[in-house]
């Protein structure tokens, strides 16, 4: 068994955080073009898991513009605790708002990937102290 240093530990759990929080943000920043590309999809979305029905092509913008501002500060690891925390609980509604997807689980299987990053996304805010690499100081 090998043991690693301190420095060494620390090295590789700031390269795991980064990782993490890059890759939240990949699907998070697609999740925010899609508002600006396609914000009908963006309705039906709304619509569809959150209820909410009437949406227009200036709410679909409005509300990527806002999601743009969070995903770029949370993937610069500005106001961590914020920013990482708003991450985490929007994706949380996003995953559980899916409910109906999970009951026929084999026929929606991608919907499930939203789990882990769901998890990603907690293990960043827990560790969001220790997530430093790359980050605005």
């Amino acid at each position: 068994m090998t043991s690693t240093t301190g420095t060494d530990f620390q090295n590789r759990l700031q390269w795991s955080l980064f990782s993490l929080r890059l890759g939240v943000f990949i699907v998070m920043i697609m999740w925010t073009f899609d508002k600006f590309v396609n914000p009908g999809h963006s309705a039906r979305i709304f619509e569809h898991f959150y209820g909410i029905s009437g949406s227009t092509d200036v709410v679909a913008y409005v509300l990527g513009g806002l999601q743009l501002i969070l995903v770029l500060a949370f993937m610069a690891g500005i106001k961590k605790r914020l920013t990482y925390g708003i991450i985490f609980v929007m994706h949380g509604l996003s995953t559980l708002s899916s409910y109906n997807q999970y009951i026929e689980g084999f026929n929606n299987l991608l919907f499930f990937t939203a789990w882990p990053m769901w998890a990603a996304c907690f293990a960043l805010y827990l560790l969001r102290d220790q997530d430093v690499k790359l980050t605005v100081k």
